[in-house]
């Protein structure tokens, strides 16, 4: 299985700490409820073999991967403006890695409404060379 996720985790957690403060909560999964906030969650929710690219042996050359990302705050004001600004930061370093944003929306916070959240997909095909294409 070709397995980028620690990688393109620790590039985004790194740019979006560098942008939005050392303090910020990042995780490599779900979290129903963050410790801190802001916080963003950023994790590898597919990967498939690119079947057109394997070879007569059957071996994996390529793989399609999707993360997803999840932003919260609970600021007082401005909580939806505080999302956006950090998920721009991380679609900005998605787009530079060369993965295309499949989604983006707000989602309700079922486990508390006081806290705004935004959610992001993002896709692209790694080679087992580690090279990421948009198709």
């Amino acid at each position: 299985m070709i397995d980028i996720e620690n990688q393109v985790f620790n590039l985004i957690a790194l740019k979006v700490r560098s942008e939005h403060g050392s303090d910020l909560f990042v995780a490599g999964e779900y979290v129903r409820v963050p410790a801190s906030f802001p916080a963003v969650t950023i994790e590898e929710r597919a990967n498939s073999v690119y079947a057109r690219s394997q070879d007569s042996g059957s071996l994996e050359n390529h793989a399609r991967v999707m993360y997803e990302v999840n932003v919260y705050s609970n600021n007082t004001v401005g909580k939806k403006r505080q999302c956006k600004d950090i998920l721009s930061t991380i679609d900005d370093e998605f787009k530079s890695l060369g993965f295309t944003r499949e989604m983006s929306n707000s989602i309700l916070n079922l486990e508390d409404a006081t806290i705004y959240r935004m959610v992001a997909r993002y896709t692209a095909v790694v080679s087992k060379d580690h090279r990421i294409y948009r198709r």
